[in-house]
């Protein structure tokens, strides 16, 4: 079996909420509606839509954990230096988001931190 494309589907609570979070960060907008706003991530384009957790449950069959409970996953976002990490960390929080971790080095030349986005979804920011 052959994959054309990959993408990733998040639930959200507050459509406009994470649309105003994912701008002020920097990311590109991928088209919204009334039940989505969807994001480009990194050089490669890679998306992710948020779905309004109402909207995407029914449609998996299933329940979407609250993420700011549990970690469903946690996609790492690369930097190219440490004061690059400083700096993501400073936009995420006065986007509203919240720093899981501060930035820190760890291990043999890595350097990072991690944050969630207001409904909880976590993200890496690493440089190393």
């Amino acid at each position: 079996m052959k994959t054309k494309k990959i993408w990733a589907n998040f639930g959200v609570l507050n459509l406009e909420r994470t649309t105003q979070f994912y701008k002020q960060l920097g990311f590109s907008p991928n088209g919204a509606s009334e039940q989505l706003t969807s994001f480009f991530f990194g050089e490669n384009n890679f998306i992710i839509h948020f779905f309004l957790k109402e909207v995407l449950e029914p449609n998996i069959k299933g329940s979407i954990i609250d993420a700011k409970e549990g970690n469903e996953i946690i996609f790492t976002l690369s930097a190219d230096s440490k004061e690059e990490v400083d700096s993501w960390a400073t936009a995420v929080q006065d986007a509203g988001g919240t720093l899981v971790s501060q930035p820190e080095a760890f291990g043999a030349g890595y350097y990072g931190f991690v944050f969630a986005d207001p409904d909880g979804h976590k993200f890496n920011v690493f440089y190393m």
